[in-house]
């Protein structure tokens, strides 16, 4: 008897799981091209509505964008669209009926046309790419916000136009959510491989899944028991390790140099981030002045007092959901959390700023800083680094802490001593 009901209540409890993890295979119209266990990130509007509509403005998910005139920064007009390689030699960003091209002119012939298809970055600059075939190419110029105005790709020489350059999978690894690979058809340009890919497989942007797992399990439970509220089946953020935390975003976050063992479109939240990469960032050992600003956070932060003094992750001052750029007040308030009077480790500075101190710790102890990776080289003006990239490796820069010093007091905002 006792046996039959013990059989009677597995069969209550698996036919229900069933159901709906067999709703992972036909609840979507539109196959999501990671695979069936992927729900597809228009699917958490639904119950997440809020968090979901704050983040479509953050930097993450605008980190590629189908290009056209509405997610290209700079002009398509006037002299404003004309970069100049020499008198002979010069590309012009026009529209044409199919679409908006970058077209390269020697002695007032055109050489070379290609069109814009994918839009990278958005915040300090924008680069392009195009579709030649199956493979993904770099566009020669980029536009720049600081420069107001179009210049040579970073890394490009300045003295012609190329348009040579494959992207990999490697850049839509944290530019993007998905891109398949397709059998390659050959060698590239002198001893790259060429990758091709199923255009249709490209996920734009960082989605939900990214960085949350797989949801089509959790959807189609929590759908199927709406008074459950405790998340079933997904990856909170919460539930994570702080190691598994920095990895979450050291994915992206810790450089072009790591040595790849594995794709990390394959990373799921929780995995051991040193089965994709070689070293794992927050086990960084170097020195951080060897680092460049760009896209080496996790190490620069992991270098940090702060961080090795503590129990701090890169959710303790960064929401993801929301755009918090350049509120410098509201990271200043998060530094004060833990850096206060009672525990003896407040700013020395704090009575000669006065009331600055309550919202600017950060241009102080996270200097903006020039990136040699994102370089650009103009005729007649040499190397130029067009923006500057905010340092994770958070310390005591007298430097920096003078010139708000003279500022506050050229400006007469100085506390009285």
């Amino acid at each position: 008897m006792k046996k039959n009901r013990k059989l009677f209540l597995t069969v209550i409890f698996i036919v229900p799981l069933v159901f709906i993890f067999s709703q992972c295979l036909t609840g979507s119209n539109k196959p999501d091209p990671r695979g069936d266990i992927f729900a597809g990130s228009s699917t958490c509007v639904n119950c997440h509505k809020d968090v979901y509509d704050s983040y479509l403005h953050t930097a993450h998910f605008s980190t590629t964008r189908l290009a056209d005139i509405h997610t290209i920064g700079g002009s398509f007009s006037g002299h404003n669209n004309t970069f100049y390689f020499s008198k002979d030699l010069k590309v012009v960003m026009e529209s044409r009926a199919d679409g908006l091209y970058q077209v390269a002119y020697d002695k007032g012939k055109e050489i070379k046309a290609e069109r814009f298809d994918i839009t990278f970055g958005g915040v300090k600059a924008e680069s392009y790419l195009s579709w030649q075939g199956n493979q993904m190419y770099q566009l020669p110029m980029s536009y720049f916000k600081a420069l107001n105005g179009w210049t040579n790709s970073p890394g490009f020489d300045s003295t012609y136009a190329d348009y040579s350059r494959m992207i990999g999978r490697r850049c839509f690894e944290c530019h993007s959510s998905y891109i398949k690979d397709l059998p390659a058809e050959g060698q590239g340009l002198g001893s790259l491989v060429k990758e091709d890919f199923d255009k249709n497989s490209l996920i734009l942007g960082i989605d939900c899944e990214r960085c949350h797992g797989p949801a089509a399990n959790h959807v189609n439970y929590q759908t199927a028991f709406p008074q459950e509220k405790k998340a079933k089946y997904i990856a909170t953020y919460a539930s994570l390790t702080r190691a598994e935390k920095i990895n979450m975003c050291a994915v992206c976050h810790s450089g072009n140099k790591n040595h790849i063992l594995h794709t990390v479109f394959a990373y799921k939240p929780g995995d051991n981030l040193a089965d994709f990469v070689e070293t794992p960032p927050y086990q960084f050992p170097g020195d951080s002045s060897k680092l460049d600003v760009h896209a080496n956070q996790s190490q620069l932060l992991a270098s940090s007092k702060c961080f090795i003094n503590s129990n701090m992750d890169c959710s303790t001052c960064h929401n993801v959901h929301k755009n918090e750029r350049q509120d410098l007040a509201l990271f200043s308030q998060k530094c004060m959390s833990c850096h206060t009077t009672a525990n003896h480790n407040f700013c020395p500075l704090a009575p000669k700023l006065g009331a600055a101190i309550k919202n600017n710790c950060i241009d102080c102890h996270m200097p903006a800083k020039p990136s040699d990776v994102i370089a650009v080289e103009t005729q007649g003006k040499g190397k130029q680094r067009p923006y500057l990239v905010r340092t994770h490796h958070i310390a005591v820069y007298p430097q920096e802490s003078q010139k708000i010093i003279d500022y506050l007091k050229n400006n007469n905002k100085l506390a009285s001593k």
